[in-house]
Formats: structure tokens, C-alpha cells, sequence
């Protein structure tokens, strides 16, 4: 029988660490949701002393997500540790994942300790850890530039301590994949309680070794996986949980592993994560990129037509493709679209099926047809925390030799008008929003994507901007792809205005 490989998925942590992503507090929700149905068996849901909104989120998914342990990171101080536990202890199975630095280079530059120092924080926090949570996870950060006779140090001292999971991370994508074995099996050979813990592997993407390290991992023992959908994460990401998923499961028997990840449930996963986070998954990614199973040679189209074998290797249906789709239009009811949602991963309630609905049909009164993809941004939209302190009321636009754009906000149930040149109509509608407003923001990123299909189909915009030295990323969408930028641009300033108003209340400035 093939070993059960654990797939723990940190897309709520790490994968939300990307820069530009952030997810609010109903978005985590949907994807842990989703993550549960994936059937993964840990999620990672947070930071939970890095913010309050991060705390509220793990504590939200440990009391309302059931079947995967639901981990919190702590840093190895006390106060971490007590407000992750206070996040995690409603849930039936709750972990707490500490760490700290054990490369020459973290220990001398970041922590400016001696490595007997860190040995001694490391052992104490895992204690006072275990005395709050029965699970308790352990990494030593930068593991794999970490001295090999001080890692393995460190990982029997803490797995005596109380650590039922040691996590051997490659924390800036620097291994290869030999040098991933050979540390899994020197610490299998060298640490004498290692058979007391489940052995993790956590590997960024860097140097584009991820998933080959994680898998190498594997070969050599490692009992779990940490990685996230679409492979998201701090700098070039992490791995990717469904490359190391359907290679568990397309070579059993290279690996002799498999994992208990609802296979089917994995397409979902990827376009809910793509369209809450606004990461597009670029066409050719391996397994969920639109053309994972796509077919344009000749000889290629000719073999699958004849057998699919052939050219494909895994089979669409098994990470949840179809060749039908099911759609919805201006006639259909309530019932049709809430099972829809549900076949998506949402569950939604009374209250909120009210405000879809409404979404809905202003879009399929635009659209003869309404799709999954539509379906997904409508829900983003729906689940949308920010505040709308400035709502688009109005948008005419003119082209030409003088592109012009008059734009109608209201605020506080105040409308305000004002019309401005530029130098096409999404630039216009931008400066008279900067004169509307009277915020002076710098455009630091700025793009549409066609998320849907047919000459009718759903335009995304997604604007980066800067504002005293604070970023905020702004998403909407609409078949007009005018209306869908100046959305995108008022979603970001909203953020901005919220962020600020935040930071003035609770005292912090800007972060």
C-alpha cells in the first residue's frame, strides 16, 4: 500500500504573504471552505498576532471550517503564541506552527544570537506551546542553508520538547533536489526520536525547484507537504499543491505516495484562489492553466482523437474539468444560482443570495449567457469588505482626438460630477476621479483580462496604486471595460481611504 502523504496548504498565509494579494476576512472564508471540500489535511489560516482583521480570520475559519486541523504561525515569543492558541483553540483540531531562524546568516544577521541561544528559545517556545496545544509544529527557518549537525541538533531537542511535526523548510528557494534528499535522509539516520514526528517540507519556488524538491522531499520520507493553490507566495511562490498533488497520484508508483486531496474539487480551488487573490493563472501552468489539456498540433489532435493516452497523462475530469458547462441566464431563479454557487464551493446565505441575485441580473441582462468565470467575480464582488466611500454613479467617455470622460460619484448620498481630458478614455475617467476625490494617487500598475467567454465577455480590471508610500490593489468587473477601470481605480481608493482611516484611529500610521 502506497504511504498518505499530508498536504498542508498555507495559501491563507504564505500564499496571501504575495505581494499585491490581500483577502478579507468573507474571501479566506470561501477558500477555506473550498480547501475543506479539497479535502486537504491542514490549513494553514494565518498570522494571527501580524494584524487584528488576520486574528478575527483564523479565528473565523477554526470555529466554522470542519474536517482539516486549522494551524496559526507564531514566531517564537510567548505573546505569539498565546494569540495564535487563542485563534485556534475553538477549532476541533487546532495546531500551533512556530519557527525561528537557524542558518549562520539568520542567526548572526537577523536574530544576532548564538546558535546555543536559538537551540534554547526554540525548545523553550515548543514547551510552552504544547502546554496550550496537544499538536505542535516546529520549523527551523532556512533550513536548508542551516549547518546539518546543528540542524539536527535542534530538530531532536524540539521534538523532545513537544513537537509532533518538524517542518524542514527551503525558505528562500536555494536546494536542489539532491541536496533535499540527502538532508531528509541524514536527519532520518542522525536524530534518534525522528520516527516520534511526521517530517514537512515547505519549498519556494526561487530557483523553480519547488515542487521537484517537495517531491524529492517524498522520495526520501518526508511524511508532509506544505504548498498552495496556483502555487502563490512570498517572492516566485511556493509550491504548487496541485502539481505535487497530481504527481502523487499520476506516479504512485515512482513515489509509492499518494494523498487523500478530492482531486476533482482542484480546478475549483484554482479559480476561486485566481479570482479573489486577482492572480491570473498563466495559460500553460501544469495542471489548471488553460492550456493544461489543450491541443493544437496536428499529430497531437489526431493521437487524442484516436486515443487520448496518446498526449495526455492524466485525465481532464480527474482535476475537475468537463467538457460541459452549465450556464445561467436572465430566467433563471434563485435556486438554480445558489446551487450553482454551491457547485463552485459557495455557500452562501439568505441575506447574501439576495445581493448575488441582484448582481447576477444586472449582468445577464447585459449577457445572453452567464458562466462559472462570471459567476466567480460576481461573488468576489459580493463578498467585498471595503467600504464604498466613493460609489461610481456615472461614466461617459468620448474618443478620438480628444479623449474626454464625465464621471458622476456619490458620496454620502451626494453626488458630484466633473468631466477631464486624457490621453484615452480610461485615462480621462482616471483624472477626473483624482479631481472628484481630491486624492492624488500614482498609478503603479494597470491591466484588463477577459475573464469569460463570447463577444459579451466580463472585462477585469485590476489597477495598482501608490498613496503616501501605501500600495493598494483595486479589482472590478463589467462588459465595459471603461466602467470596469474607473471601478477598479475607485476600489482602490477606498482601500486607501480605509487603510488610512484605520491607521489614524488605532494610532499606528501608515505600516
Amino acid at each position: 500500500m502506497p504511504r498518505v502523504i499530508k498536504i498542508f496548504d498555507t495559501t491563507l498565509r504564505d500564499g496571501e504573504q504575495s505581494p499585491g494579494a490581500s483577502l478579507n476576512i468573507s474571501e479566506k472564508l470561501a477558500i477555506a471552505h473550498q480547501l475543506a471540500a479539497l479535502n486537504v489535511d491542514i490549513i494553514e489560516a494565518g498570522f494571527p498576532i501580524s494584524s487584528p482583521e488576520d486574528f478575527e480570520a483564523v479565528r473565523r475559519v477554526a470555529r466554522e471550517v470542519r474536517g482539516p486541523v486549522i494551524c496559526g504561525l507564531a514566531r517564537t515569543l510567548e505573546e505569539d503564541i498565546d494569540r495564535c492558541w487563542e485563534a485556534v483553540k475553538d477549532s476541533p483540531r487546532p495546531r500551533i506552527h512556530t519557527f525561528i531562524g537557524t542558518s549562520p546568516v539568520h542567526i548572526e544577521k537577523k536574530l544576532g544570537k548564538t546558535p546555543a541561544e536559538v537551540l534554547d528559545i526554540a525548545v523553550t517556545t515548543v514547551q510552552f506551546a504544547r502546554e496550550r496545544c496537544e499538536d505542535v509544529e516546529f520549523s527551523p527557518e532556512d533550513a536548508m542553508r542551516t549547518d546539518l549537525h546543528f540542524l539536527a541538533e535542534i530538530v531532536e531537542a524540539t521534538i523532545e520538547a513537544g513537537a509532533s511535526t518538524i517542518n524542514i523548510p527551503d525558505t528562500v528557494g536555494y536546494a536542489t533536489p539532491w541536496e533535499m534528499s540527502n538532508t531528509i535522509q541524514y536527519l532520518r539516520e542522525k536524530v534518534p526520536n525522528i520516527d516520534e514526528c511526521t517530517i514537512s517540507v515547505h519549498c519556494h519556488d526561487d530557483l523553480g525547484m519547488s515542487v521537484a524538491n517537495s517531491l524529492a522531499a517524498v522520495k526520501a520520507g518526508a511524511g508532509q507537504v506544505e504548498c498552495t493553490i496556483n502555487g502563490m507566495g512570498e517572492r516566485a511562490g511556493n509550491a504548487s499543491l496541485e502539481e505535487i498533488v497530481m504527481a502523487l497520484k499520476t506516479r504512485t508508483d515512482e513515489f509509492g505516495a499518494t494523498t487523500n486531496v478530492r482531486t476533482r474539487q482542484i480546478i475549483k480551488a484554482s479559480r476561486m484562489v485566481s479570482n479573489l487573490s486577482g492572480f491570473v493563472v498563466q495559460p500553460n501552468k501544469a495542471i489548471v492553466g488553460d492550456n493544461a489539456f489543450a491541443h493544437e498540433a496536428g499529430i497531437h489532435q489526431h493521437g487524442v482523437i484516436m486515443d487520448r493516452q496518446t498526449y495526455e497523462i492524466m485525465k481532464p475530469e480527474d482535476v475537475g474539468l468537463s467538457e460541459s458547462m452549465l450556464t445561467l441566464g436572465r430566467r433563471s431563479g434563485r435556486h438554480g444560482l445558489r446551487q450553482r454557487l454551491a457547485d463552485l464551493g459557495y455557500e452562501i446565505s439568505d441575506e447574501q443570495l439576495d445581493v448575488v441575485y441582484q448582481r447576477f441580473l444586472e449582468v445577464a441582462d447585459k449577457k445572453k449567457q452567464v458562466y462559472d468565470e462570471d459567476l466567480e467575480l460576481i461573488m468576489r464582488e459580493a463578498t467585498e469588505e471595503v467600504t464604498e466611500t466613493w460609489r461610481l454613479v456615472g461614466l461617459q467617455t468620448t474618443s478620438g482626438a480628444m479623449p474626454t470622460a464625465t464621471v458622476k460619484l456619490e458620496k454620502e448620498g451626494e453626488t458630484f460630477a466633473d468631466a477631464a481630458c486624457g490621453n484615452g478614455p480610461v485615462d480621462a475617467a482616471y483624472q477626473a476621479i483624482d479631481r472628484i476625490t481630491g486624492v492624488s494617487l500614482t498609478l503603479e500598475d494597470y491591466s484588463v483580462r477577459s475573464v469569460s467567454m463570447g463577444r459579451d465577455a466580463i472585462g477585469e480590471a485590476t489597477v495598482k496604486v501608490k498613496r503616501n508610500g501605501q500600495e493598494a490593489l483595486g479589482k472590478a468587473s463589467s462588459t465595459d471595460i471603461v466602467e470596469a477601470s474607473a471601478k477598479a481605480y475607485l476600489n482602490a481608493i477606498n482601500r486607501l481611504l480605509v487603510r488610512e482611516s484605520r491607521n489614524a484611529s488605532d494610532g499606528q500610521g501608515s505600516r
